[in-house]
């Protein structure tokens, strides 16, 4: 019979957050002498935004007035194929999926961090200039927070998983977490993290009564 029919399943990965633990000792190493890499970090964790969303805000993406992020492009790092000495370059662009772009509400205290570093409208949040800081060097920050907390080395990503399995266990309705992270369907965000917490499942677990 026809080999092309034949497909593999793939196991399912292992969604890894950061410990509700770790993230009070992050957060007080990023409330403590905060500079806007720092932030960046408290973004994410507080809105579940991807690294390169992040380091593609504008000024002008934040509404302080309505308490809304605006997110419609990301930086990343693509090939130049036609050029020996430098492989690579930094580009904003808009994301590949047209439900990435969306609104956020930012939680007040998040919101009011961010005012006390506001610049210029053109310019990009991170940097406060008119070019983006590189996702590479935001990577390079968040491991280097991590260390100082002395919490395991992760990847800056799993600040997004971790912003999401809060969000379900404190009683999220699911499409607006899906919504919040840009997902394409509700499904998504049920296959990912719906199940991944174990405490959830014991909260769960601990309403059935004996004997109904």
């Amino acid at each position: 019979f026809p080999l092309k029919k034949l497909s593999v399943k793939q196991e399912k990965k292992e969604i890894k957050i950061i410990s509700s633990s770790s993230i009070q000792s992050l957060c007080r190493l990023l409330l403590t002498d905060t500079d806007l890499y720092k932030v960046g970090v408290l973004i994410s964790l507080y809105t579940g935004i991807r690294i390169g969303e992040v380091c593609a805000i504008q000024w002008k993406d934040i509404s302080f007035e309505d308490g809304l992020l605006y997110i419609s492009k990301t930086a990343q790092r693509v090939q130049q194929l036609d050029n020996p000495i430098e492989k690579t370059k930094l580009c904003v662009s808009v994301p590949k999926s047209s439900c990435s772009n969306r609104i956020i509400p930012l939680p007040k205290t998040l919101s009011d961090i961010l005012r006390l570093f506001k610049s210029k409208d053109d310019y990009y949040v991170l940097s406060r200039k008119s070019k983006c800081v590189d996702p590479r060097t935001m990577q390079y920050h968040f491991k280097k927070y991590l260390k100082e907390s002395g919490i395991d080395n992760t990847n800056f990503h799993t600040l997004r998983h971790t912003f999401a399995t809060h969000c379900i266990e404190i009683g999220f309705d699911i499409k607006t977490l899906s919504e919040i992270l840009g997902h394409s369907s509700v499904n998504i965000t049920l296959d990912r993290y719906v199940h991944s917490s174990l405490k959830i499942k014991q909260e769960s677990m601990n309403k059935l009564v004996v004997g109904f």
